[in-house]
């Protein structure tokens, strides 16, 4: 079993990382027989910055298979990549799945963040031959500002508006969005009636007040009727971000005809879901896929 573990020393900023001081032991990623890993590879460099995915795929597959590029929440400002796992359910319908970092609101305020996702996108497809991945076949996963990111990072397709630093070289699709909990109206989570965020605002620097720069990161504005399908689970008792946001979100796109199932979850708070709760969510996602036809591998999974 190829397992790792990541440790990051007392002396990490909480800028760079986001995680309280003191050395810090995250969960390994087990994967499955005939997976391999590719951890911390960089997908961009910015001066002195370097974004890094990790990535898990099939070593010999029968044919290219669908990603998933996972993105961490934290408000834009915190977590890491190494903080993820749960990725079994993708792993066992054959998936390959990346996991990625970009850069927070202490090293580069917005859109920096979209960008890096975007990079991130872009070096997956252009490698996809590499990893045995097909780059027809991207789904974004994310939950908070994660959710956010994910539905940038999505619905912006092959619009090229937050590409300046990287370019892609072969036809790629987004088909489908797993969004939990995220973030899809900036404006409204920095100055709306529900919940205020300070992340928001931070996130926008002087951008604060530019009102058409928050509409341009608000995926929101970029729904359309070609939009991808979006899944969407929320708690309805989220203190963090307001379940309003995703109901907003669900309007929308059943105003525009967009497949999209919204599940919400009663009393749930900011994704602190019960292992029931979640394997339902799961089992949904899973479903929703294959509805969205996405191929799901239907052979067995083992894991050594």
């Amino acid at each position: 079993m190829k397992l790792y573990l990541l440790f990051f020393c007392i002396t990490c900023s909480l800028t760079s990382f986001g995680q309280a001081a003191g050395d810090t032991v995250y969960k390994p990623v087990v994967y499955p027989k005939g997976y391999e890993s590719q951890i911390d590879l960089v997908y961009t460099k910015l001066g002195n910055w370097e974004g890094r995915l990790d990535l898990y795929f099939a070593q010999n597959p029968s044919k290219p298979t669908p990603l998933i590029i996972n993105i961490h929440g934290g408000g834009w400002n915190h977590g890491v990549k190494e903080g993820q796992g749960g990725f079994n359910t993708y792993f066992k319908a054959g998936f390959a799945v990346a996991n990625i970092e970009y850069r927070l609101t202490g090293q580069a305020k917005a859109p920096a963040a979209i960008e890096d996702t975007r990079c991130a996108l872009i070096y997956l497809v252009n490698n996809a031959k590499r990893f045995n991945i097909d780059p027809t076949q991207i789904i974004f996963l994310g939950g908070s500002a994660g959710g956010h990111l994910a539905l940038m990072g999505g619905l912006l397709g092959t619009n090229p508006i937050f590409d300046a630093n990287c370019k892609w070289n072969q036809p790629f699709k987004v088909v489908a969005i797993i969004d939990k909990y995220g973030i899809n109206d900036v404006g409204d989570w920095a100055y709306g009636p529900n919940i205020t965020s300070k992340s928001a605002t931070n996130w926008l620097g002087d951008k604060a007040k530019d009102k058409e720069f928050i509409k341009a990161v608000s995926p929101i504005n970029y729904l359309t009727k070609d939009s991808p399908p979006i899944f969407i689970v929320h708690g309805n008792a989220d203190p963090t971000v307001s379940y309003q946001q995703s109901v907003a979100l669900h309007k929308k796109l059943n105003e525009l005809g967009v497949k999209n199932e919204f599940v919400t979850i009663d009393g749930g708070v900011h994704g602190k879901f019960s292992k029931e709760q979640n394997d339902q969510i799961n089992k949904s996602i899973l479903q929703f896929l294959e509805a969205s036809k996405v191929p799901i591998t239907a052979s067995k999974i083992e894991f050594n």
